[in-house]
């Protein structure tokens, strides 16, 4: 089940983040209109293979990095 946990955090992780970044991007450039609702769709659909391959790929990095940066306590 560990082997598994590799792949979901980072669809889940992935998901929320790209849905909300896409959201508000959508809204920030295009404003609220009878489109909003498909715009964003094309926007999420776009950058969810990107971010979920990211966080799969960034994430080890990012794990050592924090690891390196805490204080090591006896």
């Amino acid at each position: 089940m560990r082997k598994l946990e590799r792949f979901y955090f980072p669809f889940f992780m992935a998901a929320f983040m790209t849905a909300i970044m896409s959201f508000v991007l959508t809204a920030i450039h295009q404003g609220f209109h009878p489109q909003f609702l498909m715009n964003w769709g094309k926007g999420f659909s776009l950058a969810f293979p990107i971010a979920f391959l990211s966080v799969i790929f960034v994430a080890p990095f990012v794990h050592k990095i924090s690891e390196a940066l805490k204080i090591k306590t006896p």
